[in-house]
């Protein structure tokens, strides 16, 4: 079993990412590619499945050229979620992948959302669970109103993973943890909810659990005949890659979003978080913010320079504040209509200082989730557990740690997704023991970030008028959005 290797692939929003490890947790490959991004409009959001497909399939064909691929014994995709792929019955693509960024169905999601009191979605989901742009029943009412043909066409409404797991093994599945605000307590689909929609239901996958076997890679494929585990979306899959599977753990995974999570039994019923049905002993109380690291890029596309290479300056009473809503908020807020905003710039106002504020403001959004989190889940953890790309900044990571009060784990290595997939790989193929034991015997503490009492106290000051700077101006970023 030790001789064993497994392959995790995770196919987030800017790139592929995939690691081949013994089951001891050493890495033997890795693969990172990107693939771009399309913006044809205001609010319009897609990428290319085929794409995602090319660049998996790079990954595979890479990683079987290697002498270690004789000992293969399963793969795992996970991917970003509430992105869709509208497909027919062959698999082939209808439209562009309306990716989880897209806000095109806003209206629609209000429409739906208008029709369900909150305590029809405790009922029917175990919390009151939003319905926004980029739920899946908001999506499929948006592409059944404006494109008809497309929507009689349409045999499976499919998220990145579903897509190329269906690609690979040519059976169609997803599993209920990935299927946000569309399951029950139970891990069945919400019929009730999904019937605002006719048409919808018989488009979704059937479930399946996270760590059963999807099928085995077609032949004429790379690694043919290797069974494919099922998986999970990228949230819950870096849990496991950094670390996190028992209670009153938490995580902070930091990418193009920032997503929190803690686990947690007790639920409050708390607005704006995502709280998802138990799983294996695990229930996960979630918040995915909406531009994390995608701030911090954005801010250096202005700037010309490489986000890696940006200086930050010190932070200061005085220094400026950032609302990192350049795409509207998700969690705790759902604000679609919310927008980027400085303010304190003054004429000493250099790129230096609007990096941190950026930086500052990204953690102070990340908090404000945290705290709903907690609320929701009626825990503080005693320290977070962190990995994702946006935690390769020593500076940034002291930044959150000290807005949160909370020293911050870091795990090595910038693909925790990836990470996590290749351990649920191992556990689904009976390689590895259960999650928990698994990822904490594969994931390696990098760094400890404690908070400075100092910086703690005044971040508490400025978090507050954080929050005063968010109420204040949101009536003007909703009039010019």
């Amino acid at each position: 079993m030790q001789d064993a290797v497994l392959i995790g692939i995770d196919v987030g929003t800017t790139s592929v990412k995939a690691v081949m490890l013994t089951a001891t947790g050493q890495r033997l490959a890795d693969f990172t590619a990107t693939y771009p991004t399309h913006r044809p409009g205001p609010a319009l959001v897609e990428q290319s499945p085929d794409d995602w497909f090319r660049l998996v399939l790079a990954a595979l064909t890479g990683f079987a050229d290697r002498p270690e691929a004789a000992h293969a014994a399963a793969i795992c995709l996970t991917s970003q979620v509430n992105t869709h792929v509208f497909t027919d019955a062959g698999l082939a693509p209808l439209h562009p992948a309306i990716v989880w960024q897209d806000g095109r169905a806003e209206a629609e999601a209000a429409r739906l959302d208008g029709k369900v009191t909150a305590a029809q979605k405790t009922d029917w989901l175990g919390a009151p669970i939003p319905i926004d742009a980029s739920h899946a029943l908001a999506r499929m009412a948006w592409m059944k109103r404006h494109h008809p043909a497309i929507w009689a066409a349409t045999a499976h409404v499919l998220l990145p993973r579903d897509f190329l797991v269906a690609r690979l093994t040519g059976r169609v599945g997803s599993d209920p943890i990935s299927a946000v605000g569309l399951v029950t307590p139970a891990l069945q689909y919400a019929k009730p909810l999904i019937a605002l929609l006719p048409g919808a239901l018989k488009r979704l996958p059937p479930l399946c659990d996270p760590l059963s076997v999807a099928g085995t890679v077609l032949p004429g494929l790379p690694f043919a005949g290797l069974p494919v585990v099922t998986g999970v979306m990228d949230a819950w899959a870096s849990l496991f890659g950094i670390g996190v599977a028992s209670q009153g753990q938490a995580m902070y995974l930091s990418g193009t979003s920032e997503v929190l999570g803690l686990i947690s039994p007790d639920i409050s019923g708390e607005p704006g978080v995502i709280t998802f049905p138990a799983w294996r002993g695990i229930t996960l109380h979630a918040a995915p913010t909406q531009a994390g690291g995608a701030s911090l890029d954005w801010v250096a596309r202005l700037l010309g320079r490489d986000a890696a290479s940006l200086d930050a300056a010190p932070i200061t009473a005085q220094s400026p504040l950032f609302l990192p809503h350049l795409q509207g908020e998700r969690a705790p807020l759902w604000d679609a209509s919310a927008r980027g905003t400085f303010a304190g710039l003054t004429t000493a106002t250099g790129p230096a200082e609007l990096v941190t504020a950026v930086m500052e403001g990204v953690a102070f959004s990340a908090r404000l989730a945290m705290e709903a989190l907690q609320r929701s889940a009626g825990m503080i953890p005693g320290q977070i557990q962190t990995g994702g790309g946006g935690a390769a900044s020593d500076r940034w990571c002291q930044i959150r740690a000290d807005v949160f009060g909370l020293p911050f784990l870091r795990v090595e290595g910038r693909d925790p997704g990836a990470l996590g997939a290749a351990v649920m790989a191992g556990v689904g193929s009976d390689i590895l023991p259960d999650l928990a034991q698994a990822a904490a015997a594969m994931i390696r503490t990098d760094r400890v970030f404690e908070p400075d009492p100092a910086a703690k106290a005044m971040a508490d000051r400025r978090f507050a008028i954080w929050q005063q700077l968010y109420a204040q101006v949101r009536p003007i970023n909703a009039a010019l959005a």
